[in-house]
């Protein structure tokens, strides 16, 4: 009886952790281009993007806030991911202004380019776009030295730039209790600044920023 119920019992948390990875799976799969709810811009602080290893040394000529990629969301917080074979751009590096790693930029077409229904070179160009709507506050533009601020006061700056956002359209993201970036969510159709849904937010009393060039 012992047996047969010890059986039971691991044939039930195998049915759930299939249920679990299959989630999981679910949440992050291949889908079909054009069809999720809206663009999350993402803008890495350079000074701990640049740090990744075997990031390309020319990242560090580009101090602040870069464009880690415009990547299609969904409300309920999946995403697709690598949704065709589409070729990439021809001149990659013609967006090393915004996003100062060649590497990072074909790999974000063929992550999240693919799954809108926009050529290479015109998706792009809407990340150029989605970055000018942007106002990075004065704040990060100026910071010579290493300061700690809590993710409201980063918020409430960025805020304060862009009074025409809604409430709740930029989302603040840590690591190792330090900046690593902002998002913002877009609309689909115009890359209007919505309310964020579905993301994790950074969940740190306070976080680190260290100023670029450091």
């Amino acid at each position: 009886m012992k047996t047969f119920s010890r059986q039971v019992v691991l044939l039930c948390v195998g049915f759930l952790m299939v249920a679990f990875l299959s989630a999981r799976a679910g949440a992050h799969g291949k889908g079909e281009p054009g069809k999720f709810d809206f663009y999350l811009l993402n803008l890495s602080w350079s000074p701990e993007f640049c740090s990744i290893r075997g990031t390309n040394p020319q990242c560090a000529a580009r101090p602040g806030f870069v464009v880690h990629g415009l990547w299609p969301q969904n409300y309920d917080g999946s995403y697709p991911v690598f949704c065709s074979e589409r070729e990439g751009p021809v001149h990659p590096e013609k967006n090393l202004d915004i996003t100062p790693d060649e590497s990072l930029l074909r790999h974000e077409w063929s992550k999240h380019g693919t799954c809108t229904t926009l050529a290479a070179d015109d998706f792009f160009l809407l990340e150029h776009r989605a970055f000018g709507e942007v106002r990075v506050p004065k704040l990060f533009t100026e910071l010579d030295h290493e300061v700690m601020l809590k993710p409201v006061e980063i918020l409430d700056e960025f805020a304060r730039a862009n009074p025409s956002f809604p409430r709740g359209s930029v989302v603040l993201s840590c690591g190792n209790n330090r900046l690593t970036a902002i998002e913002v969510c877009m609309a689909k159709d115009d890359l209007r600044p919505i309310a964020c849904q579905g993301l994790r937010e950074c969940r740190a009393r306070v976080v680190r920023v260290t100023p670029p060039g450091r």
